[in-house]
């Protein structure tokens, strides 16, 4: 009987070293797998991976300052900067609104505020009534930076057959009440906490970021042009209205592929004719036929609004046509920034081919000339 429990106590033993070595291989493999992912994270975190030109990596590098990780919820999400508001909501209401740093901070500003009101009481009963497990519209009174709940059967059913019940400074947003998404974070970013960039100040950091790398104090540069009072921020007095100026910083570009590099802006126009709109080119591939642009915008898919990038599709033996020509491909399509609302045209090379007062152009910063240049030599 003893031998017997001995037997039993020594095959135990080797059952329990076995399992732990299975263990130890089990936790080496996951490990291996962690570090190879790992790798490869560091890999396509790197631009230099991606983009070969050095014009066009320095201009991703700045356009990835406009993304950050954060766990929100219990859920590891992708945010990006949001939108900041040009005035385009307040028109109901008796005075207009302060929106932080007027729409011209820059990531390094932004992200800081925005991890705080993050970490605020409000934003943590916005993610509990989002959790709730029901059907629900959140009301964002923007005039007064509040929000409310309603559960009312007949306003879900009426928002659900497209009756849309909201007004621009008082969105309505249907939700699931299974918990937050990157649209519920973005939402509140731009509704509640009025933060984010416009697209002039977008393109203002890039074209920084790019005058930087190529030893040029873009500010210092500009601040004639702008007219900025003494010791203000020339920052936070670019516009779109400045790249469609007669200033001799600004050089018009015929918009014919050929013609175009990266670092060119590109300037959209409303319904009426008045450019409103800018966004920047971040890649010209004659071989594929592709051009990729950048902007930050709310005009566009729900997971897409703010920062985002789009492209233009061409055929590579006729690097001749302009951005105008119908025979081009826009991939970017043009979305309410709240579903229920409307917007005009459908996609990015709509707006651009409008005609009124021309259309849409594209413009070029002289003082980045020689460095775009010697960027994109290298």
């Amino acid at each position: 009987m003893k031998r017997l429990l001995l037997n039993n106590s020594i095959r135990l033993q080797v059952v329990q070293r076995k399992a732990v070595l299975c263990g130890l291989l089990f936790l080496f493999c996951i490990y291996k797998q962690a570090s190879a992912q790992t790798d490869q994270l560091v890999s396509f975190s790197d631009p230099a991976h991606l983009w070969e030109i050095q014009i066009e990596r320095v201009i991703e590098e700045a356009y990835r300052q406009f993304f950050a990780t954060r766990i929100i919820g219990n859920r590891i999400m992708n945010i990006r900067l949001p939108f900041a508001m040009n005035n385009e909501r307040d028109t109901l209401v008796e005075r207009g609104w302060d929106i932080y740093l007027g729409g011209k901070g820059n990531p390094q500003t932004l992200w800081p505020a925005i991890d705080e009101i993050l970490e605020s009481q409000d934003f943590a009963e916005y993610l509990s009534a989002l959790s709730s497990g029901r059907e629900k519209v959140i009301i964002f009174y923007m005039e007064e930076r509040r929000w409310s709940v309603s559960s009312d059967r007949f306003l879900i059913a009426r928002i659900k057959s497209g009756a849309y019940r909201g007004v621009p400074h008082r969105p309505h947003v249907l939700t699931s009440g299974r918990g937050a998404l990157e649209s519920d974070v973005y939402n509140y970013l731009y509704c509640i906490g009025r933060i984010g960039v416009d697209c002039s100040g977008f393109v203002w950091h890039i074209l920084s970021h790019v005058a930087r790398n190529g030893g040029v104090d873009l500010s210092r540069v500009l601040d004639p042009s702008l007219r900025a009072p003494r010791g203000a921020d020339p920052a936070r007095f670019i516009g779109t209205a400045f790249f469609n100026s007669s200033s001799q910083q600004i050089i018009s570009v015929n918009d014919e592929i050929r013609n175009l590099r990266p670092a060119d802006v590109i300037l959209f126009r409303d319904i009426g004719g008045t450019v409103v709109h800018s966004a920047i080119i971040q890649s010209i591939d004659l071989t594929r036929g592709v051009i990729r642009y950048l902007q930050c915008t709310n005009v566009s898919p729900q997971d897409e609004r703010g920062a985002h990038d789009s492209f233009i599709y061409f055929d590579p033996q006729n690097p001749n046509i302009s951005l105008k020509d119908p025979n081009l491909v826009w991939s970017q399509r043009r979305s309410p920034p709240f579903t229920g609302e409307e917007v005009p045209f459908t996609n990015d090379g709509e707006i651009y081919r409008h005609r009124v007062n021309g259309g849409g152009r594209v413009v070029r910063l002289r003082a980045l000339v020689p460095v775009v240049e010697r960027l994109n030599r290298n």
